[in-house]
């Protein structure tokens, strides 16, 4: 099996009810032969830990080395470098104002027209890590200040991307 295309856009959305919402999100993903994972953005680094996250997700599955029996989940629980699906869900959405990374595996404009529907998208943010998300990354990741200490305060995505690709080994 190939490796999923996936295409990642950043969202705002405001959810009532994460259950009714999810529903329609694979609803939409039935519809278009796709993948639709929803990354909380407040709790990964960015881009490219999510990009990171569904590739791994996308080889996992591949290679029937996945610890989920779904990608969506699978994909969750890379970004949050657990193998604990309970922690994995808490990287997705929730009930009330939502700041997300959408992955797309494939993306198709149509789709795309249809989640904006339910969904603003806006530019993906600039890299940089804010004070308050640095410190939320270092709990929410176990990062020590040894590791902090040895590649730099600058570095912390580097070190919760460490966290992602450290799950193939923890499996």
């Amino acid at each position: 099996m190939n490796e999923l295309v996936c295409e990642i856009r950043y969202a705002e959305v405001e959810i009532e009810n994460p259950e009714i919402f999810l529903c329609k999100v694979r609803d939409l993903a039935i519809r278009f032969g796709s993948k639709i994972v929803c990354f909380d953005a407040d709790k990964i680094s960015g881009k490219t830990h999510a990009e990171t996250a569904l590739r791994h997700a996308s080889r996992s599955i591949a290679s029937g080395s996945s610890i989920s029996n779904s990608f969506e989940m699978e994909a969750l629980l890379y970004a949050a470098g657990s193998r604990q699906c309970s922690v994995a869900t808490s990287f997705g959405l929730h009930a009330g104002n939502n700041r997300l990374y959408i992955g797309c595996c494939p993306g198709s404009d149509p789709l795309w027209d249809l989640l904006a529907d339910s969904m603003c998208f806006h530019p993906v943010p600039e890299p940089g890590i804010s004070p308050d998300k640095y410190d939320r990354l270092i709990q929410l990741f176990g990062i020590t200040q040894e590791e902090v200490s040895a590649v730099g305060k600058d570095r912390i995505e580097d070190l919760v991307l460490e966290r992602v690709v450290l799950l193939d080994v923890n499996k």
